[in-house]
């Protein structure tokens, strides 16, 4: 993924190549740091642009954070709810003379047992952690299962389908031909996660967003708008973990 330098700060981008007269950039949690641009433009050219739009992005970027940093975290205690695959469980944290943390899902609910002496602030820590662990575990497995179904409909194969800490992106298809999804959509329900894997297997028969590139989208899930909105409205919810 090719980048600019801002001070101190380095801003990752997409870069798709269109049939327009004018260049676009977009700043969102769904896609991160977009720009489209007329088939014409040259390396120079778009490296200028961009460095003169940095502050703007950096801005819209910090922006990005900020809604972020107003999410409240989970604080790990007996009766808060956790999700997993837009269903949301109970978790019950049991305290036991035992060494080190332990986490399960069982019968319908996570179940944590801690070190008696523990603070609350070391059961989140250590107890955030166990879950991250466990999502991408189990929802490796689900986003392998889901992305099948959509390669055999779609006649595509990527190299590979990882799960990845992205915190402004919710997946990414290289030129390589390797998906990275940000391990948070296993939280979300199925049909948006859906939606993410689909956006990123098309991308491997369209790299750019153009009006085939949606085509393939809208034909492959009918219902697609309605998994983006979700993301759009709800999606900063999922950064409540990690």
């Amino acid at each position: 993924m090719p980048i600019i330098n801002y001070g101190t700060t380095t801003i990752h981008y997409c870069h798709y190549e269109q049939d327009r007269k004018d260049v676009k950039i977009s700043v969102d949690l769904v896609d991160g740091v977009v720009v489209y641009t007329p088939d014409s433009i040259g390396d120079a050219k778009l490296t200028q642009l961009l460095q003169q739009k940095a502050p703007w992005i950096s801005q819209k970027l910090e922006e990005l954070n900020e809604v972020k940093t107003a999410v409240q975290p989970k604080e790990f205690a007996s009766g808060e709810k956790l999700s997993y695959l837009g269903r949301h469980y109970r978790l019950k944290v049991f305290k036991e003379p035992v060494p080190n943390a332990a986490f399960q899902f069982k019968q319908g609910r996570f179940i944590a047992t801690v070190p008696r002496a523990w603070s609350q602030n070391q059961i989140q820590e250590h107890l955030e952690q166990k879950l991250i662990t466990w999502y991408r575990e189990h929802g490796y497995k689900k986003v392998i299962e889901r992305a099948s179904d959509y390669q055999s409909m779609l006649g595509v194969e990527p190299r590979s389908i990882q799960l990845k800490t992205q915190h402004k992106r919710w997946g990414t298809c290289t030129p390589n031909g390797d998906i990275y999804l940000n391990w948070r959509i296993v939280m979300a329900p199925v049909r948006v996660i859906d939606y993410i894997i689909v956006h990123e297997l098309v991308h491997l028969i369209v790299p750019e967003h153009n009006d085939k590139f949606w085509r393939i989208v809208r034909t492959t899930l009918p219902h697609y708008k309605e998994a983006k909105e979700w993301l759009r409205v709800y999606g900063i919810e999922l950064h409540s973990i990690g």
